[in-house]
């Protein structure tokens, strides 16, 4: 401690010698200058030689003080150079305090209230005390409503965990959508030192749906306006983003200029680099009425605790009645009603560098806010037009943005050193399932992996569907990973009924996928798909999981077990809903078994019906499923009496067996331990047997399988004898787990695997 008081000292002492010197210096010469009371030029240009006054000693004497003069100004180099060095090193001594400095770039609301808290930092015990402390939690608040815009939130949030270094504190104002998806999303992500409320963005409708409002972000963009009301009465500060920001720099050096704010000001705002206050666009252009160029509220610095003593509800609110009058209807959202009240009230507002929110719209002034890459702080892409907005150096902004948009959100989940962190019963739990396992068995990869929390964006892309109202609506459950994206477009054109897909994609292959979806007419046109991504991580192919995923978030009464390599059958959607009711699903415990075939050929004539699906299995096109390498897999469905059967019909299980099946979507989950390729299906079977589901085989339905290249996993299964070792080891214990659970009743399990 008694080092880092001296170093400081140090600091002080050298800015007081640059700072005195040259002034004692300068006051000494000015006297010198003097003779008689009259002043003496030291211009070349003035002075004159053959002026009586003009001496021999009086030409040495200026030299030698020009002389004085320079080593002066070389004495004061080498000190600022001393001292710039010495800062430079100044983090170092905080960190062993706990704390940490950031720099403040200086906007306009008064350079000199940093000048006063150096003085008032440096007469205190040992220095300047640290505007942001190493372990301070700082508070973010962001509005989100959609699928979109939680897609965009969750970019804004890997930018800024990229790079803090300080706890933060989520706040979101989220309606229903957004709230599922971000809550899920932060849940599975895990990161250490982030914490997330939420606020139902539902219930502030009221407080600003009389405001008319034009602009693209409907109500929710108003919603800012109450966040005095909303948030926690004791939160005193928070820094408040649109969800089209990209952070180029740690959040904390926004944080700090809180403590710049002096007098009354509450709002830290960046001036709009657009024209658009001026009213000068086009003709008859009259925007709400602003202080000069007006100021955009992409990011905003929120002094809470002052703004409530202001009475600010009421402050803005009779501000937009008022203007409403004459302008009828907001153009900019909350940010006309903000620039309204600033205009009344310019002592409000603390105006922050331009680089604290570099606007990207169309025809705006953001070039004049960097000359450098390193001057970037905030990329705010507030134009309709986002990525393909005009500006000279979009190139680089997008190649910014994209780098954080395909960047593995894993990796941001590090530790902050040095900072308690919450206690989290999830991570705890998890931390002692895998401290339990032995890392030593040779199958430890396959069993830490029934452990591992991946990632998980619900609803990646809009989705919007009722069920219907007669209580007979099946969604169709997939899974998939890249390599089966092209099976996406068949299956719609299939299936009209609603899908649930997993899809296990790593961040960038979720862009691709992205663009794809959005590329593609077919998969546009339906509102019905919930497309569900699973993060990659670890090296299995956790299907079991996806499955699961995929089964949890349906919202009809039933669902189709399927894979992503089969198209169903035309007219298979309407089919098993008329099933549905004809066999009381609703009344008993029984799976339907919808027949299961494959070809070879890449290019099929899809059969139209049973007779022509027979016909073509006569004619060798078609095959019942794996019937040449896993015949037991789907032998009890007994194709025979399929061909001829006209009424559904009951077959009993058997080892090994795994048909595609329709459920209550209250069935038993799918086994995690079961990874990659092998038994993942066969344990959910036998798992419905042994709680007594009836199998009952459907005479008019199929399915076909469609070729493919073998998967990874496949092909691991069958080079790798450790994987074969690890899968039979699994199987076993799944064997012994159903028959603690289920009693003797599931002995006929360990029975039928031996006698196999």
């Amino acid at each position: 401690m008694l080092g880092i008081c001296r170093g400081r000292r140090k600091f002080l002492a050298a800015s007081l010698t640059i700072l005195f010197v040259p002034a004692i210096t300068w006051i000494y010469l000015f006297a010198g200058s003097f003779e008689d009371g009259k002043p003496v030029s030291l211009s070349p240009l003035e002075s004159q030689p053959h002026s009586p006054r003009y001496t021999a000693s009086s030409q040495r004497e200026r030299e030698s003080l020009e002389v004085r003069m320079r080593e002066v100004e070389e004495e004061n180099r080498v000190l600022r150079k001393q001292l710039s060095l010495a800062q430079s090193r100044s983090p170092s001594h905080h960190r062993g305090n706990h704390s940490k400095t950031y720099s403040m770039e200086e906007g306009t609301g008064d350079s000199e209230s940093l000048r006063a808290g150096i003085v008032a930092g440096n007469s205190s015990e040992c220095g300047q005390q640290p505007a942001v402390e190493k372990c301070e939690t700082i508070h973010v608040a962001i509005v989100c409503a959609g699928y979109n815009a939680s897609r965009d939130v969750v970019t804004l949030v890997k930018s800024v965990l990229f790079h803090r270094r300080n706890p933060l504190h989520f706040h979101l104002i989220a309606d229903a959508i957004a709230k599922q998806i971000l809550a899920t999303l932060f849940q599975t992500w895990m990161v250490p030192a982030v914490r997330i409320d939420f606020y139902d963005a539902d219930e502030l409708k009221s407080e600003v749906s009389w405001i008319p409002n034009k602009h693209y972000s409907g109500i929710y963009g108003l919603m800012k306006l109450v966040l005095t009301k909303t948030l926690p009465s004791n939160l005193e500060r928070v820094i408040v983003l649109d969800t089209d920001i990209t952070f180029a720099t740690d959040i904390a050096e926004l944080w700090a200029v809180f403590h710049k704010f002096k007098g009354q000001q509450v709002l830290g705002l960046v001036e709009n680099q657009s024209d658009w206050y001026l009213g000068n666009l086009w003709k008859n252009h009259r925007p709400w009425p602003a202080l000069g160029r007006g100021y955009n509220t992409g990011v905003i610095l929120l002094l809470l605790d002052k703004l409530r003593k202001m009475k600010w509800e009421q402050m803005w609110r009779l501000t937009a009645e008022r203007e409403l009058m004459s302008m009828l209807s907001t153009s900019l959202a909350d940010q006309d009603i903000f620039n309204a009240v600033i205009k009344q009230n310019p002592f409000l507002v603390y105006q922050l560098p331009c680089f604290w929110n570099v606007q990207l719209s169309d025809h705006t002034r953001s070039e004049q806010c960097y000359r450098d890459v390193s001057d970037l702080k905030v990329i705010h892409w507030n134009s309709p037009k986002k990525l393909r907005v005009k500006n000279k150096h979009v190139e680089f902004f997008r190649n910014l943005y994209l780098t954080f948009l395909e960047y593995d959100g894993n990796l941001l989940r590090r530790e902050l050193f040095g900072c308690p962190s919450e206690a989290d019963v999830n991570s705890e739990n998890l931390q002692k399932q895998l401290s339990e396992l032995d890392e030593d068995d040779l199958c430890y990869e396959f069993r830490r992996e029934r452990f591992t929390v991946h990632r998980t964006h619900l609803y990646f892309l809009h989705y919007e569907y009722e069920p219907a109202s007669d209580n007979t609506d099946v969604t169709l459950v997939a899974q998939l990973s890249m390599d089966r994206l092209q099976m996406l477009e068949a299956i719609c054109k299939h299936w009209e009924g609603p899908i649930s897909l997993a899809l296990y994609l790593s961040d960038a292959e979720a862009q691709q996928f992205l663009r794809y979806a959005q590329g593609s007419e077919v998969l546009m046109s339906r509102h019905n798909v919930g497309y569900h991504i699973v993060y990659k991580e670890g090296q299995f192919y956790p299907v079991n999981l996806l499955r699961n995923v995929a089964m949890k978030h349906i919202s009809t009464p039933y669902m189709f077990l399927s894979d992503i390599d089969f198209l169903p059958m035309y007219g298979l959607y309407e089919y098993l809903r008329k099933s549905v009711i004809q066999l009381d699903l609703a009344n008993t415990k029984k799976a339907l078994i919808v027949p299961a075939f494959e070809t070879l050929r890449y290019r099929l004539s899809f059969p139209k019906s049973k007779a022509e699906l027979l016909s073509m299995l006569d004619m060798g096109t078609l095959f019942t499923f794996r019937y040449h390498v896993w015949t037991k897999g789907h032998a009890p469905t007994n194709f025979a009496k399929w061909r001829t059967a006209t009424t559904p019909y009951r077959v009993e299980w058997e080892a090994d067996f795994e048909p595609y099946v329709v459920v209550r979507k209250d069935c038993p989950e799918y086994d995690r331990r079961f990874v990659g390729f092998g038994w993942n299906k066969v344990a959910h079977i036998m798992e419905l047997d042994a709680q007594e589901y009836e199998f009952t085989v459907l005479p008019n339905a199929y399915m076909i399988h469609m070729p493919h290249a073998p998967s990874f996993d496949i092909t691991k299964f069958r080079s790798n004898k450790q994987y074969r070792i690890c899968l039979k080891t699994l199987k076993e214990e799944f064997q012994q787990d159903m028959s603690r659970h289920y009693g003797f009743a599931a002995l006929k399990y360990l029975t039928a695997e031996n006698n196999s």
